[in-house]
């Protein structure tokens, strides 16, 4: 083997180059859970630094961050590493668009670490052609259509894309983005270990990953609990349960099974959390997150565990129990289940939290029936909590409400099923917020993410209700060819349909077209073939679409019995328009906010709870 090389380099000195990827390695998949990490890696990091009032310069005494080594030829092929690249590449097209919208603060030049230009062509960090035509897309414009995209690579980057502008934390898009950025590109370092070959970079890459692995916490953790079992014949009996779980939990992700084990004992065990300030002291939450394995050892008294009897029963009952929950509530989460619907509501929102808080609510010697029914109320409560919170544009990221899923997860810990009730449903009632936020709920970037959810739950329940075999899954299902997308009732015209005489400025006009009660879910075909047409012919279309576009139609209240039962049951004010105007707008942003009410009405928790 020739001279290898190995040294630290930040994000602005590496970044600054152009890599290729051999063809055999060339396929980008990160999914959401190594996204959601890398976010929350970084700025976890950046908080321990940055104070209110911090300017750029102050960077300079903030601490660095690895993030782990890439090898690479000399010649800039990467034989490792080019998904933390792909990923980061993502990430600072995504800070760079944000940096387009907040004009009032500094902008940071970060365009040379994106891409370089020569002839009017763009050409990215990493140079693969498949993924140019998407990459310049986001760029530009923070999107990509995906509709006829062949190539899962380039989906997935856009997928990821889509989870950055979803995951990255409010709190830093005002005053202290600028000075993100020039920490992530300044101290945020990799190991950058070079080879002249690429025989030789693929030497080191093997002797890395297959060469002295460590146990990983999943490993050591079993190895203590195994030890502290007397009996052979039951520690055998218990090392073979854990096997076959921890097998079953990796099928289904790659680190399904310490997702899991963090999730169990955060929900049942953990009684403390980190202070939200600089130097503060890591705490059973915090710990749990990263050294869980150590934190069982130096609790166990705390949980419970101190005879061999304690440590046989935490695996072959515990374990198993909340490894077997855990694994419904993710096949919940990927696959619509009527009977757990809120699971899947709640996963395709992105809130990962709510495993945690399903979990901390079952006993250990809850029968199967509470289970199934813990299960169904605490995912309401969920789907009721964050929906309260996105109608009044409060945000429902990780950073932002870790604090709060905790308080909740200790409140519920345990608690039989009439008490979870009543503290469920006491929670929603004396929220600060309510579902009158609805009355000012309108798009924006913020709500942006959450409003197709929001506009396909409205369309599944009223053609649901009245008899029309509908699905959820497919209405926001973003992968499929003709995927949906939100309709504007009102064409992007200031000029049409008198809003002239309605509006005395065209941007009035357009933060009204906004409104939620002036928008729908149409397939994307439809949705572009529409978008300029006057609403005396759009209403027209309507017709032949989702049962809440057709309710703008006369048609729809003609020999549509189950439809107008429906109506009539729930005494939801529908009517049709023949011009659809200011007033029209704000009577339809109404009847809204009452399908709202009763879809998300805090009652149906009773109802779970008695059934």
């Amino acid at each position: 083997m020739n001279k290898i090389t190995a040294h630290a380099v930040n994000i602005r000195t590496l970044l600054n180059n152009k890599y290729t990827v051999q063809y055999y390695q060339r396929e980008y998949n990160w999914e959401t859970k190594q996204i959601e990490e890398l976010i929350e890696d970084l700025t976890n990091e950046f908080n321990e630094f940055y104070k209110d009032g911090d300017r750029q310069m102050d960077v300079r005494n903030y601490g660095d961050y690895f993030l782990g080594p890439i090898i690479l030829t000399n010649d800039n092929a990467i034989i490792d590493g080019q998904q933390r690249l792909s990923s980061l590449t993502l990430l600072l097209i995504y800070l760079n668009n944000l940096q387009k919208q907040q004009t009032s603060l500094p902008k940071v030049n970060i365009d040379n670490l994106i891409y370089s230009e020569m002839y009017g062509q763009k050409t990215f960090c990493i140079n693969v052609t498949e993924r140019e035509v998407c990459l310049a897309s986001l760029f530009e414009t923070g999107d990509y259509d995906i509709t006829n995209e062949q190539s899962e690579s380039v989906i997935n980057l856009y997928n990821r894309y889509k989870d950055i502008e979803r995951i990255f934390p409010d709190e830093l898009k005002g005053s202290s983005l600028p000075v993100f950025i020039e920490w992530l590109i300044d101290n945020v370092s990799l190991v950058e270990i070079r080879a002249d070959s690429e025989q030789d970079a693929h030497k080191v890459f093997v002797t890395m990953n297959d060469r002295g692995l460590r146990l990983t916490p999943t490993e050591m953790l079993k190895g203590y609990l195994l030890s502290e079992i007397d009996d052979n014949t039951i520690r055998n009996k218990a090392n073979d349960l854990w096997k076959n779980k921890i097998v079953q939990l990796k099928e289904i992700e790659k680190d399904g099974d310490a997702d899991f084990i963090k999730n169990w004992l955060r929900a049942q065990y953990a009684e403390t959390i980190r202070e939200g300030k600089k130097d503060a002291e890591n705490k059973d939450f915090d710990i749990i997150g990263t050294t869980f394995h150590k934190w069982v050892r130096e609790n166990k008294s705390v949980m419970g565990l101190n005879s061999s009897a304690d440590f046989e029963k935490f695996i072959l009952k515990n374990f198993r129990m909340y490894a077997d929950i855990y694994i419904r509530l993710k096949e919940y989460s990927r696959k619509f289940n009527k009977d757990y619907e809120h699971v899947f509501y709640n996963a395709d929102r992105g809130f990962t939290l709510q495993y945690q808080i399903i979990l901390s609510a079952i006993k250990s010697d809850d029968t199967h029936d509470i289970i199934n029914k813990k299960i169904k109320m605490v995912s309401c409560f969920i789907d009721q909590f964050i929906s309260i919170r996105i109608f009044n544009f409060k945000t429902v990221d990780y950073s932002s409400i870790k604090y709060t899923v905790f308080n909740i997860t200790k409140r519920i810990r345990n608690k039989d099923v009439q008490e979870l009730a009543t503290i469920l449903k006491d929670y929603i009632t004396n929220m600060e917020q309510t579902l009158d936020g609805i009355d000012g709920f309108y798009l924006n970037q913020f709500t942006r993410r959450y409003m197709l959810h929001i506009l396909s739950r409205m369309t599944y329940y009223v053609e649901e209700q009245s008899g029309i075999n509908s699905n959820f899954a497919n209405y926001v299902n973003r992968e499929q060819k003709n995927p949906y997308d939100i309709e504007h009732i009102w064409a992007d015209d200031y000029t049409q349909d008198n809003h002239k005489l309605e509006f005395s400025t065209e941007e009035e006009f357009k933060d009204f077209r906004n409104r939620f009660g002036g928008l729908l879910i149409l397939p994307k075909d439809k949705n572009r073939s529409l978008q300029d047409m006057e609403y005396s012919k759009k209403v027209i279309k309507y017709d032949s679409e989702n049962l809440l576009a057709r309710t703008l139609n006369q048609n729809c209240y003609n020999n549509n019995p189950l439809f107008l039962r429906f109506m009539n049951n729930t005494q939801l004010p529908f009517k049709p328009y023949a011009q659809f105007n200011k007033a029209e707008l704000i009577e339809r942003q109404s009847l809204y906010k009452e399908i709202c009410k009763k879809i998300w009405d805090v009652n149906k928790i009773d109802v779970l709870a008695n059934s």
